[in-house]
C-alpha cells in the first residue's frame, strides 16, 4: 500500500459485526483494493485503503451503518487516564493534541442563527461505556469554542435521555444534514489508537425499507431483507457487468439488490407465482431507481436441473433456498433434525448442478437453515461436508485478510467459515454458507 495514496476510515457495523466485516472485506477485495484492517471490534472497524473510496460506496454495503475518514489518532492509553482514570493533566494533553481545529474548519457558517453538529463515541472495549457520555461532552465543547473561535455560531445536538449510547442514529444524521456539512464527528476508541474524524457516509434506511415494503408483491414468510440480500451479493464477489444468479429467487429480493450493483441477473424459480412476482417487482425497481439497461431474465425452472436452462457459464450465484416449514415454537433436538435431514437431498442437488454452470474460481452464497431447538443449541445442515465432495471449497472470508496486529481476535476470525445470523423473534434462522469452485 503506497503511502502516499492510503487514507484511512472507521466503519460503523450493523448488528453482525462479524458478518459486516466480511461483507467489506469481500467487496474490497472484488474491486482490486489494497487494504488493511487495523482496528476491529464488535462496534467498528479501522481500515487502509488504496485507492481512497467514494462516499456512494454506503448505497452498494448492507452491513455497514456509518462510514468516517479519519483525521487524526490518538492513543488510547491517554484516553484511558484521561476519562477512566480521570487524569486532568491527560484531558489538557488530548484536547491540545485533538484535530479541533481541522474538524471545525470543514463545518460551514449558518446563513442565519446557529449551524447544528453532532459528536458520537464508539468505543471497543466495555470499560469506556460508563465513560463514554462524558467523553461525548468532553469533545461536543471543545469543538463548540473552536468554533466559535473561527466565528462560527453553533448548536451542539444533544440526545433524549433515555438514550443509552451517545451515538447519533443514521436518521438523525440524515435529517439534519450533518454528512453534508462534515458536521458529525466519530470518535472511535480502539484497543490501540482512538480515532476522529468526520462522517462521510450514512446508511440510508428509508431506501431499504423503501425496497422492503413498497415492491408490488411481497412474502411475508421467509422473506429475505433488502440488508441481508446486499450482504450475500457483495459475499459473492458481485461487481458490474459479472453474470450473477439467484436459482430460487422467490419475489427477487436478492436479484434487485444484485441488478443495483449493476450485474447481468438471471433469476430461477419453481413456482410460476413466484417467476410473475419476481418480474414483477424488478419492473418496479427500474422505474423507481432509473436503472438504464438493466440486464435481466426470470425463469421458471427446477434448480435441481439448472444444466437443462441456464445456458451460459455464471460468475456468481447468492441464494437462499427452502428453510423448512414456518413453526410456531422452538423446535426439539430430533424434530430439528427431521427438519434438516428433509431438506438435504433438495441442496445437495442444487449444489451439483450448480457446480456445473458456475466458472471456475467462481462464488456461490447459500443460506442453509439454521433451526433452534429447546436446549439452546441450533442445528444446521454442515453443507460444507456436501460441497466438499461435489468440488467446492469452502471460503474462509478473512483468511487472505491483512490485519495489522495478529491479535487472538484477529487469528479467531480467519477460521470462520459460515456466519448464523438469526433475529430472537425466529424460530429458524440463517446459516449463510460461502464456497468457491475451484479452479
Amino acid at each position: 500500500m503506497s503511502q502516499n495514496t492510503q487514507t484511512t476510515y472507521s466503519f460503523v457495523s450493523g448488528k453482525n459485526w462479524k458478518l459486516s466485516l466480511a461483507e467489506l472485506t469481500s467487496f474490497l477485495a472484488a474491486r482490486n483494493y489494497t487494504f488493511e484492517v487495523s482496528e476491529l471490534s464488535r462496534a467498528f472497524f479501522t481500515v487502509k485503503t488504496d485507492p481512497a473510496l467514494n462516499a456512494s460506496v454506503i448505497d452498494d454495503l448492507g452491513g455497514i451503518l456509518k462510514i468516517a475518514e479519519i483525521t487524526a489518532f490518538l492513543p488510547t492509553e491517554q484516553v484511558t487516564k484521561a476519562f477512566i482514570s480521570e487524569d486532568k493533566q491527560a484531558k489538557v494533553q488530548i484536547k491540545a493534541n485533538m484535530p479541533l481545529d481541522t474538524l471545525a474548519s470543514k463545518m460551514p457558517s449558518a446563513s442565519s442563527g446557529k449551524s447544528v453538529f453532532g459528536v458520537s463515541v464508539y468505543w471497543a472495549e466495555t470499560p469506556f461505556k460508563p465513560a463514554a457520555k462524558v467523553i461525548q461532552r468532553f469533545l461536543g465543547s471543545s469543538l463548540k469554542d473552536e468554533l466559535k473561535a473561527q466565528g462560527k455560531k453553533a448548536r451542539f445536538m444533544g440526545f433524549p435521555r433515555d438514550r443509552e449510547h451517545p451515538q447519533l442514529t443514521a436518521v438523525e444524521v440524515l435529517k439534519k444534514g450533518l454528512v453534508e456539512n462534515n458536521s458529525e464527528v466519530l470518535l472511535c476508541i480502539g484497543k490501540h489508537q482512538t480515532s476522529i474524524g468526520s462522517t462521510m457516509a450514512v446508511h440510508n434506511p428509508f431506501e431499504f425499507q423503501k425496497r422492503d415494503i413498497e415492491k408490488p408483491v411481497q412474502r411475508k414468510i421467509f422473506g429475505i431483507s433488502p440488508r441481508v440480500a446486499k450482504i450475500m451479493v457483495n459475499l459473492s464477489h458481485c461487481t458490474p457487468g459479472k453474470v450473477f444468479l439467484d436459482p430460487f429467487c422467490g419475489v427477487g429480493t436478492i436479484l434487485q439488490e444484485a441488478l443495483l450493483i449493476k450485474a447481468k441477473v438471471i433469476g430461477v424459480d419453481i413456482n410460476r407465482w413466484c417467476v410473475d412476482a419476481a418480474r414483477r417487482n424488478i419492473e418496479w425497481l427500474n422505474r423507481e431507481y432509473s436503472l438504464e439497461n438493466a440486464d435481466y431474465a426470470v425463469l421458471q425452472g427446477d434448480s435441481r436441473r439448472l444444466t437443462s436452462k441456464i445456458r451460459e457459464e455464471i460468475d456468481c450465484i447468492a441464494t437462499e433456498p427452502d428453510l423448512g416449514p414456518a413453526l410456531t415454537q422452538i423446535s426439539t433436538a430430533p424434530y430439528a433434525v427431521k427438519i434438516v435431514d428433509k431438506l438435504r437431498p433438495l441442496y445437495s442437488d442444487f449444489l451439483r448442478e450448480a457446480h456445473e454452470i458456475l466458472k471456475d474460481d467462481g462464488f456461490l452464497v447459500i443460506v442453509a437453515p439454521y433451526v433452534k431447538t429447546r436446549s439452546g443449541k441450533g442445528v444446521t445442515m454442515n453443507l460444507q461436508e456436501i460441497a466438499l465432495t461435489i468440488g467446492f471449497k469452502p471460503v474462509k472470508p478473512f483468511q487472505k485478510t491483512s490485519f495489522a496486529e495478529d491479535s487472538g481476535a484477529a487469528l479467531s476470525l480467519r477460521e470462520i467459515h459460515s456466519f448464523i445470523d438469526v433475529d430472537e423473534r425466529h424460530k429458524i434462522g440463517r446459516e449463510i454458507n460461502i464456497f468457491q469452485k475451484a479452479g
